[in-house]
């Protein structure tokens, strides 16, 4: 059965509002079965770190001050920290009632990088799915573009890191935080071209038939409620 893939409007806000938005699509999406996607950017430097992180670590990997003030603001999804500075950034969930839902984490993860893949390769870019760990991986805390996991996007000549994701699994369906790395790809690539391949990509992968879709009317109160509570030291520092 066919289901809808919703494409929200590209939207910029600050690290909290995004992370804010995220989490919200996908728990609180007022339509029962939809996927729903979205690229969206930022409104000053940015930095995201996984939801298990310790900030003493990620304090750590962070910039000097003398580089700038910047967003940090700890995501509902896993992974290690993220530099949103120079990235494409989007957000995919996957409702509950998908068999993707039902596969283990790497089968989803290798799913959604492989169709970033294959519309990075339609527009000439040398890229490929990395398909074992690095043998020194500790699972320790990471930064996330420094090393690449298994079934990230990765260039085919040096091996660097093109995009990375985390997700986050609930009732209510899937959730993917994903980040590509502009520097790690021709500066000629047209990034338009690349989003409309990446969903039609995704479209076929999830059996899903594409709608261009408003933004949904979250409650005020607690979308307004969630961004105070993930601009909060409590929430960024509680590990």
């Amino acid at each position: 059965m066919t289901i809808p893939l919703d494409i929200l409007p590209m939207r910029t806000g600050g690290a909290a509002e995004n992370m804010a938005a995220d989490f919200l699509l996908l728990k609180r999406y007022p339509e029962r079965g939809h996927a729903r996607f979205r690229h969206y950017g930022w409104q000053q430097p940015a930095f995201t770190f996984g939801y298990s992180q310790k900030m003493e670590y990620v304090r750590s990997q962070l910039p000097a001050a003398e580089e700038g003030p910047f967003d940090l603001c700890r995501r509902p999804t896993g992974g290690g920290v993220v530099d949103h500075r120079d990235d494409w950034t989007y957000a995919l969930v996957i409702p509950r009632e998908h068999t993707l839902t039902e596969v283990p984490a790497p089968e989803s993860y290798r799913v959604v990088h492989a169709c970033i893949a294959d519309a990075m390769i339609a527009l000439g870019e040398q890229v490929v799915l990395k398909k074992e760990p690095d043998a020194e991986a500790d699972g320790g805390p990471t930064v996330c573009f420094e090393r690449s996991e298994r079934f990230d996007v990765v260039r085919a000549d040096t091996g660097a890191k093109v995009a990375g994701a985390a997700q986050k699994r609930a009732k209510e369906g899937m959730l993917f935080q994903g980040s590509i790395a502009c520097g790690a790809v021709s500066s000629a690539l047209d990034w338009d071209a690349f989003e409309a391949g990446f969903i039609e990509r995704l479209a076929k992968a999830m059996n899903a038939g594409v709608v261009e879709t408003p933004w949904p009317d979250f409650a005020e109160h607690e979308m307004e409620g969630l961004v105070e509570q993930y601009s909060t030291e409590e929430w960024n520092a509680f590990r």
